[in-house]
C-alpha cells in the first residue's frame, strides 16, 4: 500500500491553528495523511473526513481507526461541504482544509488509468459510480472539444496537435488504456519541447482528469460554502497543485475579503457589503527546497489560508505578515 506524504505539514498545522477541542473538516481526506496530523492534536473535538472514492475512504478508515470516534469518515464530494457540515456536524467548523489533486493511491494502486506509465483502463474517475470516463471523452469528443479541454485544464501548448493525433488514432482503434494515450501524446509533442522533469503526457493527463471529475467547475462554490459554515475566527486552508486552481482560490479569498462590491466610480458604498474573511497569505506558501527534494510531487504546491471575520480579531496586519511566503 502506497502512503501519501502530506505536503507542507508544518505550515498547514500552523495556519489552521488547530486546538484540542477543534472541529475540523478535511474536505479531501484521501489516505488520511493530513488528517492523521490533525488528529494528533484534536483530543476533545472531532475531524470529519470527506472522500468521494469509496475504496480510498476504506484505506483512510483503517489508517485512522486508532483515533476512535474523534474521526468521522464521510463518503461524499467536497462540493457538498455545506450540506455535510449542516447535516452531520450540527455546528459550524473551526477549521476547513482542502488538498486538491489526487493521491499516490490513485496513481499507483487504483487501476483507473491515472498514470501514464501503467497499462490500465482509461477511466480517471475519482468516484467510478459517477459521470463519464476518460475513455468516453477521448473516444467520443470532437477534435475541437479535446483541444479546448487539454488547453484549458492542462495549459498544454500543443493541445491542437495532441487532439488531432487522438482523433487520427481512434479512427484505427479505440483508445482504451493509459499507455495508449501516453504514447499518442509523446508522438504528438515534438521531442525538443519535451519537459525536462516530467513526462510529456503529464499536462494532458491532468487536463482529462480535471475535466472528467469536474474539479474546476465545483471548486469556487465549494470554497464559498466552506467559508459559510466556518465559525467566526475559524480558518480555511487550501493546497493547490495547478495554476488554474490557485487562481480560483486567490480570487474567491480576495472577493470575500473585499467587502464593498460597488463600481469604483461610486463616491460612497451603497451595497452594504462587509468583509467575510481576512486573507492570511498575501502570497501562497510553497514547499522549501528540502521538502521539494524529499517529495518531488510537492514542487508545484501552493498553500493559501484565510480567517473568517467576526469584528474582534486583533493584530490582523501582523498575522498577514507572519503567514506570507
Amino acid at each position: 500500500m502506497s502512503v501519501h506524504t502530506p505536503v507542507m505539514p508544518t505550515q498547514v498545522i500552523q495556519v489552521l491553528d488547530i486546538r484540542p477541542d477543534s472541529t475540523v473538516i478535511d474536505c479531501t481526506l484521501g489516505e488520511g495523511g493530513h488528517a492523521s496530523l490533525f488528529l494528533r492534536i484534536i483530543r476533545e473535538g472531532k475531524l470529519f473526513g470527506i472522500e468521494q472514492d469509496a475504496d480510498i475512504l476504506e484505506v483512510a478508515r483503517e489508517r485512522l481507526k486508532e483515533y476512535g470516534d474523534r474521526f468521522v469518515p464521510v463518503h461524499g464530494n467536497f462540493s457538498d461541504v455545506g450540506e455535510i457540515v449542516r447535516d452531520r456536524v450540527h455546528s459550524k467548523a473551526d477549521g476547513i482544509f482542502f488538498d486538491l489533486g489526487i493521491s499516490m493511491y490513485h496513481i499507483k494502486e487504483s487501476g483507473r488509468g491515472f498514470s501514464f506509465s501503467r497499462e490500465e483502463p482509461l477511466d480517471m474517475r475519482l468516484d467510478p459510480s459517477r459521470g463519464i470516463s476518460a475513455a468516453d471523452v477521448i473516444n467520443g469528443f470532437s477534435r475541437k472539444k479535446l483541444s479546448e479541454i487539454i488547453w484549458a485544464y492542462g495549459e498544454e501548448r500543443f493541445s491542437g496537435r495532441i487532439a488531432l493525433s487522438i482523433v487520427e488514432e481512434r479512427k484505427k482503434n479505440p483508445v482504451t488504456t493509459s499507455t495508449q494515450l501516453a504514447d499518442i501524446v509523446k508522438r504528438a509533442v515534438p521531442r525538443k519541447f519535451w519537459p525536462h522533469r516530467i513526462h510529456p503526457a503529464t499536462k494532458t493527463f491532468q487536463a482529462i482528469r480535471i475535466f472528467v471529475n469536474d474539479e474546476i467547475e465545483i471548486l469556487e462554490n465549494a470554497l464559498r460554502d466552506a467559508v459559510e459554515v466556518l465559525k467566526p475566527g475559524g480558518r480555511i486552508c487550501v493546497i493547490s497543485f495547478h495554476s488554474l486552481e490557485d487562481r480560483i482560490v486567490k480570487s474567491v479569498f480576495n472577493d470575500l475579503g473585499k467587502g464593498c462590491h460597488c463600481p469604483p466610480d461610486f463616491p460612497v458604498c451603497v451595497c452594504g457589503g462587509k468583509k467575510v474573511v481576512r486573507v492570511l497569505t498575501r502570497k501562497p506558501s510553497q514547499p522549501d527546497e528540502e521538502e521539494a527534494l524529499r517529495n518531488p510531487a510537492s514542487r508545484s504546491a501552493r498553500l493559501r489560508c484565510a480567517v473568517k471575520l467576526n469584528g474582534t480579531i486583533q493584530n490582523n496586519k501582523k498575522e498577514e505578515m507572519r503567514y506570507s511566503a
